[in-house]
């Protein structure tokens, strides 16, 4: 067995789930923030392999789905422009704006394209020259290095013809807003560990001890997951709020210090609208004034842009924990894969997608 089979093996998965229902002795409500993580809880079946006090609730950890409706909109109209080739990762072309997608704008004749990374986005500035290339820059700090490289080295080619729309979003901040709300109902979180790596979980810190919550820096495997719920476990029954990092093989607690340079050199601090939830104060990165000429929304007149969202779809309320996928009256009918009304239903990291295809209905 390889070291990374070894995350994957069912027998110590098993005994670690064996060990969270000796020590679970009342309720709790744990969520998992990312919604890689979502999918990968509800895939191995661990909202039925933990012991039924435990109840899994699930964060705004997809930056697909928490995309505001707003700034697709401004995707979309910028996608329409003549000379323009926009350009997105795979998930992103579905989501629904206030009338369309952007793969409908593709299916027009717009030129957008899918792509794996803003290096791509980048060279495909550099082989048209006499186009405008657009990056949409989403994400949590995992992607902010990336998206930041791009347009240092846009910045350092002279490339006049690259720029970004930005959606860069931050965690610790939503976890605030998450806990200062007074419907609030999570007792303990599970950190995305690929987060951590990036940003490390000294922010965690100061979060849990305000708010008296444990946490758990946690990865992606089966057993990295029971890891994380057994150390959050723990610390909820001994009344401590500590942050555990249960993925020592890919964090530290100061995280890349050379990837928050290069986030520190071209990003700062904003206000930032999360879709279906609200502005939450200081939670995203928009490029500064060194990087301004960079950013799409000061390079096209999209500024008036007029925005509304499906009136049954109750992504908002998921995205917060609130809501179960299966609480929607639109969920499994008028909301698919196919056919979706928000972003959570559409994103490979969405909730009510994980929900879809694993588990339709409560137990």
């Amino acid at each position: 067995m390889t070291f990374s089979e070894s995350y994957r093996d069912p027998q110590l998965v098993t005994k670690t789930i064996q060990k969270i229902h000796e020590i679970t002795t009342q309720p709790w409500v744990i969520m998992e923030i990312c919604g890689g993580q979502t999918h990968a809880l509800m895939q191995h079946g661990f909202d039925e392999l933990l012991p039924p006090q435990i109840e899994l609730v699930h964060g705004p950890g997809c930056p697909v789905c928490v995309t505001p409706l707003e700034l697709i909109d401004k995707g979309i109209a910028i996608a329409q422009q003549p000379d323009v080739i926009f350009t997105s990762y795979g998930d992103m072309l579905r989501v629904p704006g206030s009338e369309k997608d952007l793969f409908s704008v593709r299916a027009a004749g717009g030129k957008v394209k899918v792509v794996y990374s803003p290096i791509e986005a980048l060279q495909i500035a550099r082989n048209n020259p006499d186009k405008q290339v657009v990056f949409f820059a989403i994400g949590f700090e995992t992607t902010a290095p990336a998206n930041a490289l791009s347009v240092m080295k846009a910045k350092e080619l002279n490339l006049h013809n690259y720029s970004m729309l930005v959606s860069q979003v931050r965690v610790p901040p939503a976890i605030r807003a998450i806990l200062s709300d007074p419907n609030n109902r999570v007792q303990g979180f599970l950190a995305a560990g690929h987060v951590c790596s990036v940003m490390g979980y000294h922010e965690y810190i100061p979060l849990a001890q305000e708010f008296h919550v444990p946490m758990a820096v946690t990865g992606f495997e089966p057993l990295d997951l029971a890891l994380g719920v057994l150390e959050t476990v723990r610390a909820l029954e001994k009344g401590t709020s500590e942050v555990v990092n249960a993925y020592p093989r890919g964090v530290v607690q100061d995280g890349n210090r050379s990837a928050q340079d290069i986030i520190a050199q071209v990003y700062e601090s904003c206000d930032q609208k999360w879709r279906g939830i609200g502005t939450i104060p200081n939670s995203g990165w928009k490029l500064n004034i060194g990087y301004a000429d960079f950013d799409a929304e000061n390079r096209f007149d999209v500024g008036q842009i007029q925005t509304r969202e499906s009136e049954i779809c109750i992504s908002g309320l998921v995205l917060q924990g609130r809501k179960k996928p299966f609480e929607c009256p639109a969920f499994g009918t008028l909301c698919t894969p196919e056919n979706p009304l928000g972003a959570t239903m559409v994103s490979s990291e969405g909730t009510c997608a994980a929900y879809y295809r694993y588990h339709r209905e409560d137990n």
